[in-house]
């Protein structure tokens, strides 16, 4: 009886937890995916009937002759057509509750703490709608955001991966700046944390944005709409200014975003080196194609004037806005017909963020057609950002960031605005499928339990106390 008791104590042991070499490299998880469509971004294509072999967190092979491994978990999106997860190259999820934000200085009533928290729910509703990756654009409250990319990062909130920018980069007062306050009221240094006014400035607050974590710089080279005592059409930034964050930028590997609306801001951004110019609403030819010869990006928010318009906002917000929206949609039309590059973009949080996907049928609206627009939000988003070999496609040795929808988006792009499965890193949400790690997690409570058990009844402990300590595992784990 011992020796059994021995026997059957090694082998749980051995399956639960393993050898301590083995306990941190535990074995990866092999899921299999079965899909009706596959929406191949790179090649412009839609695939039927393809298996998604994932392991890990990565993807390891994909087609209509893959094999599924014996005891893989098996998803079945036969009657789906699944594409890449969707990327937003401009974000705003760390500004704390939206409909609170139609006014920027909202922000003062609320400590950094609340804010950051209030953003949690912010990026959770952005994967759900589909968007596995961000590139955040910036925040009010200093460094927010990279709280809440680290937040999500070590698994504590569930959202998006998120590229953040840490700050705005302004001059004093300029966009994106906290005005409309009394000039005697002394703001936090997380309020005015990227002012700078010279080409020196510039370059110090880079460093020490580059040195608190950030993924981008985020500079704003004219005026903006949402911002008090702010002209869209005046230019801020001097070229010189332009060309300092971004040298600098590079020197420590960062790419460079600019936020520009008017004409001479954007040609002075794309000269200087911008890997990508914001909302570029009054963009002309020239501007075209000085950004098509540099390869510069375009990332034109061309929806969220369904919001600034339709909702209750400051009169000078609404006076700086008017006819923006009419001028960029008609210039959004003319860069697709040209050829440049262009990003998917919505400034979100200027709409509630399950908004964003409705941008996708203004894009087809305004003349891309619908595989434009989903590259635009998934292969060249990802070029944009830098890590098309990590994410951007379904594709061996990327990770698994995975949607999909029931009917076919290529016929009606709206079908993205109901995305019915959403999958990152391997890690399936808003859907039916339970994810994978929370099961493995209670069959190891399970095996652990069963472990201490056996060992007990091997020293003669009582039934009636494991019977009462089963009912009680049970009751917390199983429920």
């Amino acid at each position: 009886m011992k020796l059994r008791c021995l026997v059957l104590a090694t082998m749980i042991t051995g399956f639960a937890i393993g050898t301590p070499g083995q306990q941190s490299a535990a074995p990866e998880i092999v899921t299999a995916l079965r899909a009706g469509h596959v929406v191949d971004v790179e090649n412009g294509r839609v695939l039927e009937k393809q298996v998604i072999l994932l392991r890990g967190k990565k993807i390891t092979a994909i087609g209509s002759d893959v094999k599924i491994p014996a005891g893989a978990m098996v998803v079945d999106l036969s009657t789906k057509t699944v594409l890449p997860g969707l990327i937003d190259c401009h974000t705003h999820l760390a500004d704390g509750a939206q409909k609170e934000n139609a006014d920027p200085t909202s922000q003062l009533k609320k400590t950094a703490s609340q804010v950051v928290l209030e953003s949690a729910v912010n990026a959770r509703v952005t994967l759900e709608s589909g968007f596995t990756t961000v590139r955040d654009a910036g925040v009010y409250r200093a460094l927010n955001d990279v709280a809440l990319r680290d937040a999500i990062n070590k698994g504590y909130i569930v959202g998006p991966r998120m590229f953040v920018a840490g700050a705005y980069i302004t001059i004093t007062g300029g966009a994106g700046a906290m005005t409309g306050y009394a000039p005697d009221i002394k703001l936090p240094w997380d309020l005015h944390y990227g002012e700078a006014n010279s080409p020196w400035e510039v370059r110090q607050k880079v460093r020490l944005l580059a040195h608190d974590g950030v993924d981008q710089i985020k500079v704003l080279s004219t005026g903006a709409v949402l911002t008090h005592g702010s002209n869209p059409n005046s230019l801020e930034f001097t070229p010189e200014e332009l060309q300092a964050a971004v040298d600098e930028a590079r020197n420590f590997g960062l790419r460079v975003m600019v936020h520009a609306h008017a004409t001479a801001g954007i040609k002075n951004a794309i000269r200087a080196g911008a890997a990508s110019i914001e909302h570029a609403e009054l963009i002309d030819d020239e501007a075209i194609a000085l950004a098509k010869d540099h390869g510069t990006y375009l990332d034109m928010d061309i929806y969220d004037e369904e919001c600034i318009q339709g909702e209750s906002r400051p009169e000078d917000f609404l006076e700086h806005d008017r006819g923006l929206a009419e001028a960029q949609r008609r210039n959004f039309a003319k860069a697709v017909k040209a050829g440049v590059k262009m990003a998917f973009g919505t400034d979100s949080g200027v709409c509630p963020y399950e908004y964003s996907v409705r941008q996708f049928a203004f894009m087809v609206k305004y003349g891309m057609t619908p595989m434009q627009a989903i590259q635009s939000a998934t292969i060249e988003a990802a070029t944009l950002i830098g890590k098309p070999e990590q994410f951007g496609s379904i594709h061996a040795g990327k990770f698994a960031d995975l949607i999909a929808v029931d009917g076919d988006p290529i016929a009606d792009i709206r079908q993205l605005e109901h995305v019915t499965f959403v999958m990152k890193e391997a890690w399936p949400t808003n859907n039916r499928f339970e994810p994978i790690e929370p099961i493995l997690l209670r069959l190891g409570r399970q095996r652990a339990f069963l472990q201490q058990r056996k060992r007990a009844r091997c020293r003669g402990a009582p039934r009636r106390r494991w019977r009462l300590e089963r009912w009680t595992y049970r009751k917390k784990n199983v429920g």
